[in-house]
């Protein structure tokens, strides 16, 4: 295939020269000649001027009785110079040696205007007399002048053969000329065509290896010019080409992950249903404190199961792009206090303060508040259960230059650094007995929910300190 295109450009650039060639040749033969010509005219005026100037001797009695002698020296030019010469007389009769007095009436179309201008005072040249002189002929005329006037005229007949061969002889040269650089711009023409399809046979290749699942080949072409650039465009796609790999490599062993996840997370709560319910059944268990507290674990297990799959939709809901927040102008402060409301009840149960500042005026953004609200609700929830009993939870909204923050403190047992990573990962669930309800999702919703927000959540965590906050972007 590169062959081929090789051979193709060649060809195309050897068309181009031919044209080039006949192009200019046209234009150089229609100036030689034009050139040609008109240095012959102006030395054929020159000399006719001469001859008419010799001529004036003969006076105004040019033709009437003179004839003779002016026949004679007709002649007599006519063997000295290689032009034919005419003489036109008073009469308006013109003379030519070897051939009968003319008149207008024997005279082409065309011819006759040449010796009228002459007649009239001026110098005329054109190429009417050549039907006449059967051949290509430049004929200038120049008036003979008088004491008297314009008493006749010299018509100077040089034929254009002569220009014709040298333009032919011209024409032939710049052909040889156009043939050996035919040759010589040929084979730079494939040389330099050769060197043109390297770089596209290179990215030929990587392209074909890029189809084959090859993100690693390069074209190893450096170049400063549009095929440099498509040569790096590819390299940047095979790059991409490449991330996207490793990206789907890692959806696929993080799908691998959720459903090992979940199906760790189903067994035990499935289990614990599925034995209760068959030593329910084969009546087991018949006092009837113990099958309430079977009912009672059954019930448990259930809730479970029920937050499981109501967070599982929550987050996959908010990890679809196509999923659509209800977002309206909302007041921060008052999804602040609201949440703390809420997050009292279960407060209480371990005896834990939460303190609640906000800003007295209204701290306008646009956001879903329900989600918000939701996302709050975790980041207490979490405050709360690893609060150490009669602690205190600071839950604090300020206003920024450029937005607001909320924080959520805590001073529990705190979160391990090398744990601190993995916090927002789906299923993580800290170690200990505070999160035996938890599900491990909370948290991977709040970062989701943030996120959907163009917000900013971060943990830190030290010195009996865990802290949560959030970057809401600018206000309204």
């Amino acid at each position: 295939m590169r062959r081929r295109m090789v051979w193709k450009l060649a060809a195309c650039f050897a068309a181009v020269l031919l044209l080039f060639a006949a192009v200019l040749g046209g234009v150089y033969a229609a100036a030689f000649r034009r050139h040609t010509i008109s240095v012959n005219r102006e030395a054929m005026e020159v000399h006719a001027a001469s001859i008419a100037e010799t001529l004036t001797s003969f006076g105004s009695g040019m033709g009437r009785g003179r004839g003779g002698g002016y026949g004679a020296y007709l002649r007599f030019l006519n063997e000295l110079t290689p032009a034919e010469v005419w003489i036109v007389d008073g009469d308006r009769t013109l003379l030519a040696p070897g051939r009968d007095r003319m008149v207008r009436d024997s005279l082409p179309a065309g011819a006759w205007e040449i010796v009228e201008r002459a007649l009239s005072g001026e110098n005329a040249w054109g190429e009417g007399f050549s039907a006449l002189l059967d051949a290509p002929t430049l004929t200038v005329g120049v008036p003979v002048r008088t004491a008297a006037g314009v008493t006749g005229a010299v018509l100077l007949h040089s034929p254009v053969s002569g220009v014709d061969k040298a333009v032919g002889r011209a024409l032939a040269i710049l052909c040889a000329g156009a043939a050996a650089a035919l040759v010589l711009a040929g084979g730079a023409a494939v040389w330099l065509s050769w060197r043109f399809t390297a770089p596209l046979e290179r990215m030929r290749r990587a392209a074909a290896l890029l189809a084959e699942g090859d993100y690693a080949a390069k074209t190893a072409v450096n170049q400063a010019d549009e095929i440099g650039q498509l040569a790096g465009t590819i390299d940047r796609l095979a790059e991409q080409l490449a991330a996207a790999e490793e990206q789907r490599a890692a959806l696929d062993r993080m799908k691998q992950d959720f459903v090992a996840n979940i199906s760790h997370e189903l067994r035990t709560p499935v289990a614990v249903l599925r034995g209760s319910l068959e030593v329910l059944q084969d009546g087991t268990v018949s006092e009837g404190e113990e099958v309430a507290a079977y009912y009672a674990q059954m019930l448990a297990e259930s809730r479970h199961l029920e937050r499981l799959v109501n967070d599982l939709l929550d987050l996959s809901r908010l990890q679809d792009g196509q999923f659509r927040l209800e977002m309206e102008e909302m007041d921060l402060c008052g999804v602040v206090r609201d949440a703390a409301r809420a997050i009292r009840q279960s407060a209480r149960g371990k005896a834990v303060e939460v303190s609640v500042r906000c800003p007295q005026e209204e701290c306008l953004l646009m956001g879903d508040y329900g989600r918000v609200r939701q996302m709050l609700l975790i980041l207490l929830d979490n405050a709360v259960k690893f609060s150490y009993p009669g602690g205190a939870v600071d839950f604090a909204l300020t206003r920024e230059a450029r937005g607001f923050t909320v924080e959520v403190t805590d001073h529990g047992r705190g979160i391990p650094p090398e744990e601190l990573p993995h916090i927002f990962d789906r299923f993580w669930r800290a170690r200990g007995g505070e999160n035996h309800s938890g599900t491990g999702l909370g948290l991977a919703i709040a970062r989701q929910i943030a996120k959907r927000h163009g917000a900013e959540l971060r943990a830190e965590s030290g010195g009996g300190r865990t802290c949560f906050t959030v970057r809401f972007p600018e206000e309204l």
